[in-house]
Parts: C-alpha cells; structure tokens; sequence
C-alpha cells in the first residue's frame, strides 16, 4: 500500500466548471464571427507548480509530514506482523482463552491500522487538510499571476491544459506558462533579504 498515492494533486482539477466554460466560448465562437477576434491562451500549471520554487518547498514541506505518517504506518504493520507471527508460532502451546486474547488484540490492531490510513490519507483526511493549507496561498498566488499576465498581454480567456479538457492546441496558441512562472519568480526575488544568494 502507498498511502501517499492516495493523495490529490494540488491545481491539477477537471471541473464541470472549465468544461462548461469550453462548451459556452465554442458556442461563441460558431454563434459570432466576430468572435473569432478573441485572444485565447493557455498555461500548464502542472510546470508552474514544478518550476516554481515555493511550490517545491511547500512540496517538501508536506513530503516530511507525510514521511512521518508513513513510518507510523509502517511500525503499526510491523507490530501486527510480529504478533501475528507470535500468535501462529504459539498456537499449539496457548489455551483457548489466550488465543481469543491475542487474536482479539490483533484485529483491534488491524483496526486501528484501517483507522489511521482513512485518518491520514482517506476522503477528507488529515492529509487533504494538510495539503490544501500548505498549497491553497501558492494556488492564490499563481491564480494571481496568471490574471496578472493575462491582463497585462491583453488575453480574453486561458485555459489551464494541466487539467486534461483541452483535447487540442493549436502551436500557433500563445503559452503564457513561462510568462506566469517569471512573474511568480520575481515576487520570491523581491522578498529575498538582502544579501541572499539566487
């Protein structure tokens, strides 16, 4: 099992939301031909986020919390292993009694074992949680940068590929990932302390 395999990743959503906002500039587009005069861009979030170097270390941050869970995890099956082993090796020498007693103790451990998975990394875990306090500012700070950018290069609509609903795009599409990566760059330049190598 790899809990962390369980875990969502952050800015990479497939929305009804985009899908509908597609739908309705298509409809735009076949409806006006005036329309066609829209500037349309896109940006990979899914590079932002890893080119991005506040990303990588709220990315470490939450790898280390996860790390810890992991080895609790890891040292709950091992006691379960051990005991189980225990309980098997011992059978023949155990009465009834102390057998229902290990074997009560080791599916209340099981249990807990279930427990602490669904806790940490099941629907609406601790892990959920964690991740989206750690992510949700960067997640701002990028939506930011892109209307910044967008704004600034005079774009209509962006779509975000990352999310998997663009089927197509055309090379000729500008792809404003790297213009959102600089700006989101120069904010963590200008908060540098004085001094602080690049």
């Amino acid at each position: 099992m790899n809990p962390s395999s369980l875990l969502k990743e952050v800015g990479v959503k497939s929305s009804y939301m985009w899908v509908g906002g597609l739908v309705a500039l298509l409809l735009v587009f076949f409806a006006n031909p005036a329309a066609a005069q829209l500037k349309i861009g896109h940006v990979n979030t899914q590079k932002i986020l890893e080119g991005y170097k506040e990303a990588q270390d709220a990315r470490k941050q939450f790898d280390e919390i996860n790390k810890g869970w992991e080895e609790e995890f890891n040292n709950m099956r091992r006691e379960f292993a051990t005991k189980r082993d225990e309980l098997e090796s011992q059978s023949l020498l155990l009465s009834d009694d102390k057998k229902k007693e290990k074997l009560l103790e080791l599916q209340n451990l099981e249990l807990r074992i279930q427990q602490y998975a669904q806790e940490k990394w099941g629907q609406n875990g601790e892990g959920e949680k964690k991740q989206a306090e750690i992510m949700q500012p960067l997640s701002d700070k990028i939506v930011a940068a892109v209307k910044k950018v967008s704004e600034q290069e005079k774009f209509d609509y962006v779509f975000d590929n990352a999310a998997n609903i663009i089927l197509y795009v055309n090379p000729g599409q500008t792809d404003l990932t790297t213009k959102v990566l600089d700006e989101l760059n120069k904010t963590v330049a200008s908060t540098k302390p004085a001094g602080a190598s690049k």
